[in-house]
């Protein structure tokens, strides 16, 4: 599992232009998630064959400078008790401030590896300018220019010190199931019924979620580890940060996961946070479920079902490929045809096709019957496929000319592979190389 790095600091110091230079050259898992008061950014970097999410903390935008402040300190108080190291940006050029004091002061009482960040050193000469900054007592101060890079290489050599390489996974080799979705969605409900027992979902104790928890279940002809890392802590004075909460969860239980059940509240549809946390399963090539809770609170009509399921597939488009299971947990409805789908999607994303099954079944389609169209005069011709040794299906199509493959003809390839086996829930990578 990578460990999770969250930037801090007050507004203008670079945050975002930091978080940008971390995250080019792996660009695979970046969203924004745009609210009315913030912007929020999350992706993946990597350094030295490390591996770790970064998260964006910036961007609050709201009334006054006492309620601006009142946010920071929030997002720098959730970035202490749900990440593995934080990198405390301060402007170089503006020099020390109050509200840098008052971050910083939070970040001292903390258990958690931080790294001061002097931003904007475009020149030598502000070296000199970074004095000030050891006042704050967190230690060598690390300058940096994010727009240029200038100084990120030894900032990351410090960063990623003491990370783990690789992912960190149960030996037993069962699936990994987690269970993620917005605040109050019934997340814990739902484990608390299919384990059959009230248990904490996640440790009330800040710091030891850095540690997902695998719970074992074998029941009815079920046999899997639950990443237990579902839910958000049920703390005071959270709630307007509660979506922020539940992305940073989610990053841990996905990239964790080989299916992750997506939980949304019928009563409230899908809502953006969802699209986010979709967003994250299906770029981290997880094999995902979407459960519909609390069904019983919905007005029926003749079709509600089949018109939800469309208003569904439409907003998560252009993966739409998704089962979908309306449950109420409370009345214990379909609880196991969410199990059932789960290890039907898990089959699936495990699935190995035979060079010459590919080649036998799929290549007609691709050489004869629809080949790509021609770009510029030149027409593509696809020779040979063959499946990725990889944990979730990759096909690689070799051709004489991959550059002119454009993304309607791939989406056409995909959705015909999905046809031919089954690919629900699971999303695929289709490469077309030079032979």
């Amino acid at each position: 599992m990578s460990n999770i790095v969250a930037i801090v600091g007050r507004p203008n110091v670079g945050k975002s232009t930091l978080f940008n230079r971390l995250i080019e050259e792996r660009k695979a898992i970046v969203d924004e998630t745009s609210g009315v008061t913030r912007d929020r950014q999350y992706g993946h970097s990597d350094w030295n064959g490390k591996h770790f999410s970064v998260i964006d903390t910036g961007g609050y935008v709201m009334g006054g400078d006492d309620t601006f402040e009142e946010e920071i300190r929030k997002q720098v108080q959730l970035a202490i008790e749900e990440a593995d190291a934080i990198l405390f940006l301060v402007d170089a050029r503006e020099g020390l401030t109050p509200m840098d004091e008052d971050v910083a002061d939070m970040l001292r009482r903390c258990s958690k590896k931080v790294l001061l960040v002097a931003n904007k050193v475009d020149t030598p000469a502000q070296l000199e300018s970074l004095a000030e900054f050891y006042q704050l007592g967190l230690g060598d101060c690390y300058p940096i220019a994010g727009i240029s890079g200038s100084g990120t290489g030894d900032l990351l050599d410090a960063l990623v010190a003491d990370f783990e390489s690789g992912e960190a996974e149960p030996d037993s080799g069962l699936p990994r199931i987690a269970v993620v979705g917005r605040p109050n969605v019934g997340k814990s409900s739902f484990i608390n019924m299919i384990t059959g027992q009230e248990r904490n979902i996640v440790t009330p104790i800040a710091g030891t979620t850095r540690d997902s928890i695998y719970t074992r279940y074998n029941l009815f002809g079920f046999d899997f580890n639950l990443v237990d890392t579902a839910g958000i802590r049920k703390k005071q004075k959270v709630s307007e940060n509660l979506e922020f909460y539940s992305v940073m969860r989610s990053i841990r239980a996905i990239e964790n996961s080989d299916v992750c059940v997506l939980i949304l509240d019928a009563s409230q549809g899908l809502e953006q946070q969802d699209l986010n946390i979709f967003s994250l399963i299906q770029r981290n090539n997880k094999g995902v479920v979407i459960m519909v809770n609390k069904w019983d609170l919905v007005e029926k009509e003749t079709n509600t079902n089949k018109r939800f399921e469309e208003l569904i597939r439409q907003r998560i488009e252009p993966f739409s490929d998704v089962p979908i299971v309306f449950t109420s947990v409370i009345n214990k409805q379909r609880i196991f045809k969410v199990l059932e789908t789960v290890r039907q999607v898990y089959n699936a994303r495990s699935r190995r096709i035979s060079t010459s099954e590919l080649n036998d079944t799929l290549l007609p389609i691709v050489k004869e019957q629809n080949p790509p169209p021609s770009v510029k005069g030149k027409w593509v011709k696809i020779k040979y496929i063959t499946q990725l040794p990889t944990a979730y299906p990759q096909f690689v199509f070799f051709c004489n000319l991959p550059q002119y493959v454009r993304d309607p003809y791939k989406r056409f390839v995909e959705n015909r592979m999905r046809e031919l086996w089954d690919f629900n829930g699971v999303p695929i990578t289709i490469y077309f190389r030079d032979k």
